[in-house]
């Protein structure tokens, strides 16, 4: 579903910030992959899916979702594969607009744009029926604005949105980052029964090993710009935290103990 060859991004070459931010990234995903993203800040894993999205075109190597070469396509061109939720709850919806103009929004791209915009009947039945999925109580409120939401309720929104066309590839930027325990645990579990339900190939991006550990069946780690692990879901079942911080210190050479997050 998802093939990345040996990319490679350096930032502001040849100045004095250059930063290599991707060396020699090879990846790939089968269908209906959960794959967990884990690193230390600047390992590269916002950027690997930046890559995938076309925030910026790779210097080399190439990319390929579903069997189409996108590696040189612009990042709105490769939109109709991917569904993206990025960290901050703000991010992905429009306040002023009522939940069901934001789901109908998600719903319609892609399509041909008329000046017709009203919502059928059929529409909000199926909104709300998508909606109640995520037991928040919006199928109730989706005359709604979203900015009235709270961060939970908005980024369980978002991700529904995300999902509504069964993207061909799910990237989830830290989303949960952001929220409260408790909150980022409840967007966790819809997150998994959405990807399980819709059948999704899926990236998650995390600070966190317990999450890493838990969620998906395969977690890859990164350091500078690398793969330096990649764990199947066997694997994975019999691992502790303790254990993937000693796998990271023998294959980085380095420990990551003044990384908090990643210890949480």
């Amino acid at each position: 579903m998802l093939k990345i060859n040996h990319i490679a991004k350096t930032f502001n070459p040849g100045t004095i910030t250059e930063k290599k931010a991707l060396i020699d990234v090879d990846l790939h995903l089968q269908s209906g992959d959960f794959v967990t993203v884990i690193g230390g800040n600047g390992a590269g894993k916002s950027t690997t899916l930046n890559a995938v999205a076309g925030t910026f075109l790779v210097d080399k190597g190439t990319i390929a979702i579903d069997g189409v070469n996108v590696t040189r396509l612009p990042e709105y061109k490769r939109a109709k594969f991917l569904g993206r939720v990025f960290q901050d709850p703000m991010t992905g919806t429009a306040a002023t607009m009522t939940i069901e103009e934001n789901l109908a929004l998600a719903y319609r791209r892609g399509q041909p744009r008329t000046l017709k915009w009203g919502i059928t009947s059929w529409e909000r039945k199926q909104y709300r029926e998508a909606l109640a999925m995520l037991e928040l109580g919006l199928e109730d409120r989706m005359t709604s604005k979203v900015g009235l939401l709270s961060g939970g309720q908005r980024q369980a929104l978002t991700l529904l949105m995300a999902t509504l066309q069964k993207p061909k590839l799910l990237l989830l930027d830290e989303h949960t980052a952001a929220l409260d325990p408790k909150t980022a645990e409840k967007v966790l579990s819809l997150t998994r029964k959405l990807i399980a339900e819709n059948n999704l190939t899926a990236m998650m991006v995390t600070h966190n090993m317990k999450d890493a550990l838990h969620y998906g069946n395969r977690t890859i780690m990164m350091h500078e710009g690398r793969i330096i692990i990649d764990i199947d879901r066997e694997t994975k079942a019999r691992l502790t935290v303790e254990d993937l911080l000693k796998m990271f210190k023998t294959a980085s050479g380095s420990g990551i103990v003044n990384d908090r997050m990643l210890l949480s």
